[in-house]
């Protein structure tokens, strides 16, 4: 279960949880959710929260769409999309909660042509943040291009790639991310990370290899995550001559 939250999680770090902590009650003092609309403090406030938390499911959601199915695409068919998608996503969702609070203050909830602005407002913010990020990158570090499919906050090390059906299991120091991919194409996304397979479903990362140890007379790596890899047969002689077992 962790595993599975820890793309979400990892998006909300702690800096972002106290700003949101400070930002959001002063949102809610300061701004009424739409214009001539008069809510209590108290319902302002859960107005907002609820915004925040429908803008963080809609930006995960949207950036894993973008690094899952158009990882290979251009910088601004990738942006396009991933303005699209957060409209998409977020402008139905951002309705329904306006219809809920103001309902039951008995009020008459904004029409959807009235949320739509604060949509396009929303997704071309995230637009220009992203596109920030993207143009602050240290020039000369290049990164392997799995790393694109992994949360935009992610700052870790992979420490193996797992094959699982249709779908890759990276393993990092930071959680588990599924991907769906072919292990091959995985495998070459983290070039130039130097990596060895040890089995037909596993790749790892030299540079996480710490040990190695036999389990029911079958060889292991260790890895600096506590995980052990098996070595199968087909791929040992490989590892002894590269040092790694």
């Amino acid at each position: 279960m962790m595993s599975k939250l820890s793309p979400i999680i990892s998006i909300c770090g702690l800096q972002r949880i106290l700003a949101g902590l400070v930002f959001i009650p002063l949102l809610a003092y300061s701004f009424a959710p739409f214009r001539d609309v008069t809510l209590p403090f108290s319902q302002r406030l859960l107005f907002w929260a609820g915004v925040m938390l429908l803008a963080i499911a809609a930006t995960w959601s949207a950036g894993r769409l973008v690094r899952e199915w158009l990882n290979l695409s251009g910088l601004l068919i990738r942006d396009l999309a991933f303005a699209l998608l957060i409209l998409a996503l977020f402008t139905p969702s951002l309705w329904l909660l306006s219809w809920i609070v103001f309902t039951l203050n008995g009020l008459m909830a904004p029409g959807l042509l009235m949320v739509i602005p604060y949509g396009l407002l929303f997704a071309t913010g995230l637009l220009l943040v992203r596109q920030r990020e993207d143009d602050t990158e240290p020039e000369g570090t290049q990164r392997p291009r799995l790393y694109n499919r992994l949360p935009a906050t992610f700052q870790g090390q992979v420490c193996r790639l797992t094959v699982r059906d249709h779908y890759v299991e990276v393993v990092t120091s930071e959680g588990t991310f599924t991907i769906r991919s072919r292990f091959t194409d995985a495998i070459a996304e983290m070039e130039p990370v130097p990596g060895h397979c040890t089995h037909r479903s596993h790749w790892v990362v030299d540079a996480a290899i710490v040990g190695v140890a036999k389990e029911g007379g079958k060889p292991h790596l260790c890895l600096s995550n506590g995980d052990q890899v098996p070595v199968s047969r087909k791929y040992k002689q490989q590892l002894v001559d590269d040092g790694l077992l």
